[in-house]
């Protein structure tokens, strides 16, 4: 199994246009997310995104944040262990909190996820992303699971 470990932030003059902003941002933007839970392949490996089919359906775990007050700091976390036979993904938001809380906070939670399975971590990724709001900002941190039918 592939995947990638994206994000991005943008403003927008809606909630929504805004969020769009922050995929495009991602690199995400063009396809269509199809929002997944949380588990891996074990053994799994990380790259960096690649051009997607526009259009494609795309499965994602995804954390995302939309804030219209403007100065809220938005910040979007994913954090992704990988082991042997399994890996998790979590995702964590908050809104006028510190960065590094919310991404220990991920970091927590996907460790504890992996040692109620009994599985060893190898390796440990974490993105998050923050933005300080102008008028309407979103921020979002994504694991995309790429394959073959999507990559253009």
């Amino acid at each position: 199994m592939k995947i990638a470990i994206v994000s991005g932030k943008d403003e927008g003059p809606t909630k929504l246009n805004a969020f769009d902003n922050a995929l495009l941002a991602a690199g995400i933007g063009d396809v269509n997310l199809i929002k997944v839970s949380s588990m891996l392949e074990g053994n799994t490996e990380i790259q960096d995104i690649v051009p997607l089919k526009p259009g494609s359906m795309v499965k994602c775990v995804l954390s995302s944040i939309t804030s219209d007050n403007p100065g809220d700091e938005i910040t979007a976390v994913v954090a992704v262990a990988i082991g042997e036979n399994l890996g998790c993904v979590v995702e964590e938001t908050g809104t006028n909190e510190n960065p590094a809380e919310l991404k220990d906070k991920a970091i927590f939670m996907v460790k504890y996820m992996m040692e109620i399975r009994n599985e060893t971590i190898k390796e440990i990724v974490v993105k998050e992303i923050t933005h300080k709001v102008e008028k309407i900002g979103s921020a979002i941190a994504s694991v995309v699971y790429l394959n073959d039918e999507i990559v253009g």
